[in-house]
Parts: C-alpha cells; structure tokens; sequence
C-alpha cells in the first residue's frame, strides 16, 4: 500500500466518524462556538482523548489565537496528529501521551501546561471508552485543574436506555440509515480506515504499541446522559446542562 499523508489520514478519519455520527460537523460548530462564547477569543484548550486531531483542528481554525494540548494514549493516533497539526498550527498545538484511565493524568496534564490554568477541556466521540467509575474521575480531574468560570464541553453518544425503549430503537435506526448512506457513498468503514493506518511506512511499531496497551481494556456499559450531568455535578461544576441534541447524541457542558 501507498504511504498516505497524515493530513489525508485525518481527512479520511473524519469521513469514516461521520459515517456513524449524523451531523458530525453541526456538533463541531456548537462546541467551538460554546468555547468563544464561555472562553473567549485566545483560550488555552486541553482537547482530552484527541485522537488523530478532529476537534483540535476545528478549534484552532475557528479561534486563530487559541492554544491546544491534546490528550491522548493511542500512540498511532497522536503520531497522526502531531504530523497532520504541528505543520499548520505550529507552537499552538502541543500532543501529550496519558492514560485517562490512569489518576495521574492530571498531573501530566499540569505539568505539560507549565502552571498555566486551562479555560477548557473538550471532548469528542471518545470518552465513552471509559468505565463510568473512570469518566467521574476524569470530569473531577477536570474541574480541579480549571479556574473559576472554566468549562468542559463533551459531544457524544449517550444512549438511551430501558426507560426510553422507542426513543433508543429510532436513534439505532437512525444509526443504521446513516451508516448505510455514508457507507454507500464510499465513506470508509472503521476497520479499513484503521487497515490503512496501520498499513502506512513506520506505523507497524505504533500499532503493536497500540495494540498492548488497550488489549486488556474492558468495554464500558453505554451511559445516558443524565448519568454524565450527574457525574459534571458531582465533580464540582456548578453549571451543568445540554448545549446540543440530535436523538442520543448530545453535547454537555459543565461550567465550574
């Protein structure tokens, strides 16, 4: 296979997460708009689970003075976005390998910030990997690493559960419209985005880290979204609530 760039790499990725995430780019606009409202124009952004960069890029695009440190332990896809971001966003976007699932992420984090205190923590379509117990942790080392008025924005899916049973069976036949169109247009599906990857010259090393750090992982239980402003609350965010919804897809937002 042909060597891909990092930037066609990040641009593929998203084609693949739109194909499971209906109005992707509607839940992008929201949260960065969100962040210049309740930051400002200039804020210091901890983007937690980064990933290959996604929402990183959009709020460095769309706030041209903000700053960005991107949390992540997957070793693949930090190398993507260090290649893909750094070119184009230079001292403005800094990676960071840590482990959420790990207490001692804060301090990397605060370490990595040199004393400064973050305005925001950002997430997307990517804590869900976390146990519950984990996901309270990691929104309690959140809101003990922000200032007053600072904010944590998390867009993802939080299904519906038993006490919404014909609300959870639309939002899967939603899933699976979505899916099916996206995947019919010749977006990739998850498993060959990641085939090509790890398929790109240097990636092997990467992936076989990959692989040995989350192989023992256990695979949450999907949480609803009273759960997670249940758990904003009770990490000392005095302002929770909702900022965006389409079904079971929501943005949250926690303002300490």
């Amino acid at each position: 296979m042909s060597a891909v760039d990092p930037a066609t790499l990040l641009t593929s990725w998203d084609g693949q997460q739109a194909a499971y995430i209906a109005d992707r780019e509607a839940r992008f606009r929201i949260m960065v708009e969100v962040l210049r409202l309740a930051c400002g124009d200039a804020p210091l952004v901890v983007d937690l689970a980064c990933g290959p960069g996604s929402l990183s890029t959009r709020a460095l695009d769309a706030l041209p003075q903000a700053t960005v440190l991107a949390v992540d332990h997957d070793p693949l896809l930090l190398d993507i976005a260090t290649r893909a971001l750094r070119p184009v966003h230079g001292d403005r976007f800094t990676t960071l390998d840590a482990d959420l699932a790990d207490e001692s992420w804060p301090e990397l984090v605060a370490d990595a910030l040199g004393g400064r205190t973050p305005d925001a923590f950002i997430s997307t379509t990517a804590l869900h990997w976390l146990t519950p117990d984990a996901l309270v942790r990691v929104y309690a080392g959140a809101a003990a690493l922000l200032g007053e008025g600072g904010i944590l924005l998390n867009g993802d899916h939080f299904r519906f559960d038993g006490r919404n049973p014909v609300l959870r069976r639309l939002a899967a036949a939603h899933d699976d419209e979505t899916q099916r169109r996206a995947h019919t247009a010749g977006a990739p599906t998850w498993e060959a985005w990641w085939d090509t990857a790890r398929a790109q010259p240097g990636a092997a090393s990467l992936a076989a880290l990959r692989d040995a750090r989350f192989a023992d992982r256990p695979a949450p239980p999907p949480t609803a979204v009273d759960f997670h402003l249940a758990a904003l609350a009770q990490a000392g965010f005095t302002g929770v609530g909702t900022v965006w919804q389409l079904l079971d897809d929501y943005v949250v937002l926690g303002v300490k």
